[in-house]
């Protein structure tokens, strides 16, 4: 049965009220990626459910509230490691990760490298790269983490 011309203008009217919501929900995690943000916090801001913000989120961005954060954080972390000022812990702690284990594993996932291999393997990497440039350098690869290995048949 079909929707009348009605239904489906409402439909549309609300999928862009929702996509202007999704937007700021981004826009804040881009802002205050370093703050203990989750995804009820998130939902509280534009009086969403989490799980719907969770499902909206991923149709119009192709990856959950939590990836796209994740990434956020990998990428300022991977500019502060090229620093050398802060430890890795330190570095972890600033990006606004919780725990330096699941920072490592995130940061593995998405670089293909501990974070520690990563800043002795870049140094030097974007000395003298203006900083615009070295943030496309250095921009992790979203929904394509580096494979992991398959464990071989013994």
């Amino acid at each position: 049965m079909c929707k009348p011309a009605w239904g489906r203008a409402r439909a549309a009217d609300q999928r862009l009220r929702d996509l202007a919501l999704l937007r700021r929900v981004r826009d804040r995690m881009d802002r205050e990626y370093a703050q203990p943000l989750n995804v009820e916090a998130l939902a509280r801001g534009v009086n969403m459910s989490a799980g719907h913000l969770s499902r909206q989120f991923r149709l119009a961005y192709g990856e959950s509230p939590y990836t796209y954060l994740m990434t956020r954080r990998i990428e300022r972390a991977k500019a502060l490691l090229l620093r050398d000022e802060l430890s890795v812990t330190e570095v972890c702690f600033t990006v606004g990760c919780s725990s330096l284990g699941t920072f490592s594993t995130r940061f593995t996932e998405l670089v293909g490298m501990p974070p520690s291999v990563y800043r002795s393997n870049a140094k030097g990497t974007a000395a003298g790269m203006p900083p615009c440039v070295a943030k496309q350098v250095t921009r992790p690869i979203r929904n394509q983490e580096t494979p992991v290995a398959e464990p071989q048949p013994v």
